[in-house]
């Protein structure tokens, strides 16, 4: 990695870490032989690129003129494994999904490990293979890190904190417009997949159908919607609070009305009975592979035909639009024919999803 490459010694370490039966020691921590150990044959191996083998404190890297985007999230999920993945996974897609939301390009990220005495090394590994290869599927490469190890009781296993850089096209206008009356609202696919998903393990529940996590990047499909319209209003992945929480912010943001209609909005029939048994309304729910966007009325037609020919927007749709009314709030005609308000929630019905 890089600052816990600080302090190296010349002869590498001649023993080979036990992936399948060792466990994660305060040593690994330290900054002394096992430490090296660990960045070396795992971290390195699953990781590697030119930016890491300098094993500088740092990456150094070329900046072409324009528009850069910067973004940092932290990982706390539990459980770690999941139906669809891993903390690993949803670490790289959801900092390049943040990245994507601006229409940039994800070019590099750093990843932070903050890891628990007793993890065993075959979890670890497993995790880190799962960054290694949503990263080169995305087509970027880990440049820098971190790692701590804190005592047995002193965490969870594993949280990872993921930084993300990108650049942006000169003709890309993401989120530099405001929405106006009459804009269309667009989402991805269907929602609540990855909360219930992660509930479920959790819970230990089963359903009829296995509940996946939708955790994927989307910056392949962006960059399609983009060259229909690379003026789209704005974007944004909702993960936690769900749509609901995203559109109340769009309000918050813009000073905007919105309306929606329930009947468009695409959710598995299997979500909804979850959703149903545990009381949850899905419009809360997080996800972590779909978009939803604002884009103006006379292109949502051609952006949503663009979307229905790439595999993760095959089910998008086009689910409301922004209101001529100025009250200020996000207002759901339901499917029984009526309209009810859709507020924040006050925290998340679902903690640690991400």
């Amino acid at each position: 990695m890089t600052d816990i490459i600080e302090g190296e010694v010349k002869n590498k370490p001649r023993t080979k870490l036990n992936f399948k039966q060792g466990k994660i020691e305060m040593t690994h921590g330290a900054g002394g032989r096992a430490m090296h150990q660990l960045i070396e044959q795992l971290f390195l191996a699953a990781f590697d690129n030119p930016w890491l083998q300098q094993k500088n404190d740092q990456a150094c890297f070329n900046v072409d003129s324009g528009r850069m985007v910067m973004t940092t999230d932290s990982h706390v999920i539990s459980p770690i494994f999941f139906p669809g993945g891993d903390i690993g996974m949803l670490a790289v897609n959801g900092t390049i999904n943040d990245i994507a939301m601006a229409g940039a390009i994800p070019l590099y990220l750093t990843a932070g490990f903050i890891l628990e005495e007793g993890l065993p090394l075959a979890d670890l590994q497993q995790i880190v293979f799962s960054m290694a290869a949503a990263a080169k599927q995305a087509n970027t490469a880990i440049i820098a890190g971190d790692t701590k190890v804190v005592e047995k009781g002193k965490g969870d296993g594993i949280f990872i904190t993921t930084t993300g850089i990108g650049k942006v096209p000169n003709d890309i206008l993401v989120n530099m417009q405001s929405p106006q009356p009459g804009d269309k609202i667009i989402l991805s696919g269907d929602i609540g997949d990855h909360g219930i998903a992660i509930m479920s393990k959790r819970e230990n529940l089963a359903f009829e159908t296995q509940i996946i996590s939708d955790t994927v990047s989307l910056h392949e499909l962006v960059a399609t919607m983009l060259k229909i319209d690379p003026t789209i209003r704005c974007m944004r992945d909702p993960t936690r609070g769900g749509l609901a929480t995203t559109l109340n912010e769009w309000i918050n943001q813009y000073g905007i009305s919105i309306e929606i209609d329930e009947h468009a909005i695409p959710v598995k029939e299997s979500v909804k009975a979850a959703c149903e048994l545990l009381g949850i309304d899905p419009l809360y729910v997080a996800n972590e592979g779909k978009l939803v966007a604002v884009c103006k009325s006379d292109a949502a037609t051609e952006i949503l035909a663009a979307m229905h020919a790439h595999p993760l927007g095959k089910k998008a749709a086009i689910i409301g639009e922004v209101s001529h009314n100025q009250h200020g709030f996000v207002q759901m005609k339901t499917i029984f024919g009526g309209k009810r308000i859709v507020d924040w929630l006050v925290g998340d019905q679902l903690p640690r999803i991400c």
